[in-house]
C-alpha cells in the first residue's frame, strides 16, 4: 500500500457529526500516552500530522483521518488517565460505545499497547469490550525497538497470556521509529477493505 493522501476530515462527539458511511473504518484505541498519534503518523508517513503530546488526555473527540480517499483511521480519547475526572472518563466511554454501536462499516479495531510493559487491566477491559461487540481486533504492541532482543521472548509470552488473544485476532509488533510492523498493518487494512 502506498499512502498518497491523508487529511483530518472530521472531528465528532456525537453520531450526527460522523462522516457519511462511505469508506471502511478502523478504530484506534489505547491508553492515554501509549503512542496512538505516533502510530497514525507512522502509518500515514507524516512526521507530526497527528499531534503527539507529553500531556496525556489531549484527544477529547473522535478524529476521523481520511487516508487515500479510501478508508478512515478513527482516533478516540485514550483511557486510563487518572487526571481526567470520572465524569469526563464516562463521557469518553459513552462516545466510543456510541461509535461502535452505530457504525456498520467499522472493519477492525487496532488496540495499541506498550510492548515494554504488561498489558494493564484497562487494556484487558477494552479488549473484552470490543469482543463483546464482535469487533475484529489487532493488538499493536508499540515501542518494540525499546526492548532488547534478550527480553523479547519473555514480553511476547506475557502479552499473549495476559490478553488471551482469540484465534480471530492478531498481534503486531510495531515501532514508529524503525517502521517495524507497518507493512503488516497495511496488509490487514488492505485485506479488510477488500472484504
Amino acid at each position: 500500500m502506498k499512502i498518497e493522501s491523508a487529511i483530518l476530515d472530521t472531528t465528532a462527539v456525537r453520531v450526527s457529526q460522523y462522516p457519511e458511511e462511505k469508506y471502511a473504518e478502523f478504530l484506534l484505541v489505547g491508553r492515554s500516552n501509549v503512542g496512538k498519534s505516533s502510530f497514525i503518523n507512522a502509518i500515514i508517513g507524516r512526521k507530526n500530522y497527528a499531534r503527539t503530546s507529553s500531556k496525556p488526555g489531549k484527544t477529547q473527540v473522535l478524529n476521523f483521518y481520511l487516508v487515500n480517499n479510501s478508508f478512515y483511521l478513527i482516533d478516540v480519547p485514550g483511557y486510563g488517565y487518572a487526571n481526567v475526572s470520572k465524569n469526563v472518563q464516562k463521557k469518553f466511554g459513552l462516545m466510543i460505545e456510541d461509535y461502535i454501536k452505530n457504525r456498520k462499516i467499522l472493519k477492525r479495531a487496532f488496540l495499541i499497547i506498550d510492548y515494554r510493559h504488561k498489558p494493564t487491566e484497562d487494556d484487558l477491559l477494552m479488549y473484552n469490550f470490543l469482543k463483546f461487540y464482535n469487533i475484529n481486533v489487532t493488538i499493536v504492541a508499540t515501542k518494540y525497538d525499546k526492548v532488547s532482543l534478550s527480553k523479547r521472548a519473555k514480553q511476547d509470552k506475557l502479552i499473549r497470556e495476559t490478553m488471551e488473544i482469540t484465534s480471530n485476532d492478531s498481534l503486531v509488533y510495531f515501532s514508529s521509529l524503525t517502521k517495524k510492523g507497518r507493512e503488516e498493518i497495511y496488509s490487514i487494512i488492505d485485506s479488510d477493505c477488500n472484504v
